[in-house]
């Protein structure tokens, strides 16, 4: 299944920030180069109406439109202080319509899409009656390609804006340059991640809806909104699915056909002693069922003795086999049998499918931190029985081409565009499993969660420990296709996948402080205070189906 590969250097830097990759692997490319995935995408099997190149929102029929036009572009600022380009949908499909403009850091590949929309039903769209200038590039002492102005579609009564138009020259654009969206077709809208600006003046940032999940309705349209310091900025919307959101979801022989496309190579670091593991196998080779007052029993394979349902109550949990040698190689995990559990799931409306690929491991490992240039174990403190961790792949419902990958890290994560993703094989992404804790990144290096170089280290590095998740999965659950996936008995276990296990937290930091001296004990110190909850005390985590983004959206 697995194991290949060379070695790679780990990357390390003193000054690592949180949450920030401290990797040489990969510079960013400039924006002068248009990012494509490595292979063309293949057809998709026949059905519904997925990756049609429309999708009707009940009313208001949109397409997703990759081919952008440079209108204007700032070269400081913003990330890597190089600036960030403006661009407009063009060419347009016939009957479709500009619904605002799109905007992306210099800092990266050319890569980036918006909606154009036509009426499926009368009056779905209209012209503003007026633009207001919002914010204009002729006072900055900046490199710039002449001067930018970004204005706002002043729509008619009962529409709504829901993006920005920006130009090269002061006059105003044509009122037929853009439309707005009748008001019932939208949706509230928020900031998501920054583009460009700086602390004072002009911030501009992606779109998300305001509400997320897998029964949501909100829209995204792939514009940005601007932030302008001192001045009230009227807020933009998302558009609305008034429609079927599985409508255009992928059917189980696309599902298949996506996955055979993009399933994820992961690495794990070269000193990880505790992998993954399949269900099955953990559960065949040992796992027990407690519950309390009772003597433990072995968990049957797949999980069939478990109880269904109920709450985390604490009523009932599993725990490694009693024996010692046996719970030290259980502890271990098994890559050879280790599988990838797919919960297949709608997102932003229905325009976005998202497979969450899901990995087991049956040990979660000390954490290790880092003071100054001294490296600390942390003995038992972050370690846990049982460890569920995931990527998450966004899939275009327009035409099935991945868009964004979540690395899940601990309590939260982050998306990253596929244009900052490795690839490997074809358009098969890469993830990094971090020594221990298992937090996955889309880049090698170290990852700190602290800062001032203070904190707990995230190690992500290549080996030759390598699983490729297209070899060994199982489609566990799908929300739109009901009961044509039998879920396991394991997916509706809701209680703890390791016990509680008390101990004196502070003894135990106090034991760590008293082995040290001078600065680096000071130093110590103020790591403790800033530790992380889930690092204090010892208990498993729930399953997959009892986190909150299982039908939400990604924590982070």
């Amino acid at each position: 299944m697995l194991f290949w590969f060379s070695d790679c250097r780990e990357e390390e830097d003193g000054n690592c920030l949180t949450h920030t990759h401290n990797s040489s692997a990969i510079k960013p490319p400039a924006i002068n180069l248009n990012f494509k995935l490595p292979e063309p995408l293949p057809p998709w099997p026949p059905g519904n109406g997925f990756a049609s190149g429309t999708i009707d929102l009940g009313g208001l029929v949109v397409s997703q439109i990759y081919s952008l036009s440079k209108v204007w572009a700032a070269n400081e600022w913003g990330r890597d202080n190089l600036g960030a380009s403006f661009y407009e949908p063009s060419p347009l499909p016939d009957g479709f319509f500009m619904l605002g403009s799109y905007a992306q850091p210099n800092n990266r590949a050319l890569y980036g899409w918006t909606l154009v929309g036509k009426g499926a039903s009368s009056g779905a769209l209209k012209s503003p009656i007026d633009y207001t200038l919002v914010w204009n590039s002729e006072s900055l002492n900046i490199t710039k390609e002449g001067n930018g102005y970004i204005w706002l579609p002043v729509p008619p009564e009962g529409y709504k804006a829901v993006g920005y138009v920006i130009t090269n020259s002061r006059n105003k654009p044509p009122l037929d340059k853009v439309r707005c969206v009748r008001a019932n077709l939208t949706d509230q809208c928020e900031a998501d991640t920054w583009i460009w600006g700086q602390d004072s003046g002009l911030n501009l940032f992606t779109s998300r809806p305001s509400t997320r999940g897998t029964q949501a309705q909100g829209v995204s349209v792939g514009t940005f909104v601007a932030s302008v310091s001192g001045a009230s900025t009227p807020s933009l919307s998302c558009l609305k699915n008034n429609g079927n959101i599985a409508a255009n979801m992928p059917n189980l022989e696309q599902i298949k056909a996506l996955f055979e496309a993009y399933s994820p190579y992961i690495y794990f670091h070269p000193e990880e002693e505790y992998l993954p593991s399949s269900v099955n196998w953990f559960f065949c080779n040992g796992a027990l069922l407690y519950h309390n007052g009772d003597n433990p029993l072995s968990v049957q394979p797949n999980g069939a003795n478990l109880p269904q349902g109920g709450s985390d109550d604490g009523e009932y949990w599993l725990d490694l086999p009693q024996d010692e040698e046996e719970k030290d190689r259980v502890m271990n995990g098994n890559l050879q049998s280790s599988e990838a559990y797919l919960h297949v799931k709608p997102t932003l409306g229905g325009t976005f499918t998202d497979i969450a690929v899901w990995l087991f491991y049956p040990f979660n490992g000390p954490g290790r931190a880092k003071v100054g240039l001294i490296n600390i174990d942390l003995g038992r403190i972050g370690q846990h029985v049982g460890d569920w961790e995931h990527m998450a792949l966004r899939i275009s419902n327009f035409n099935g081409e991945l868009n964004k990958i979540y690395f899940s890290q601990h309590s939260k994560g982050a998306w990253v565009d596929v244009s900052d993703i490795e690839f490997l094989k074809g358009n098969k992404p890469i993830g990094y499993s971090s020594l221990h804790g298992h937090a996955m990144y889309g880049q090698p290096g170290l990852v700190l969660q602290g800062k001032g170089g203070i904190g707990i280290r995230n190690d992500a590095a290549k080996s030759n420990m390598i699983m490729d998740a297209g070899v060994k999965y199982s489609i566990v659950a799908v929300d739109h296709l009901g009961t044509e996936i039998v879920e396991p008995a394991w997916l509706n276990f809701a209680r703890k996948w390791g016990p509680k296990v008390e101990y004196d937290t502070k003894a135990e930091l106090k034991k760590i402080e008293e082995s040290l001296t001078g600065d680096i004990k000071e130093l110590f110190k103020k790591l403790v205070a800033i530790l992380p909850d889930e690092l204090f005390g010892e208990e498993g985590p729930t399953g997959p189906k009892m986190k909150r983004n299982w039908s939400g959206d990604e924590v982070y």
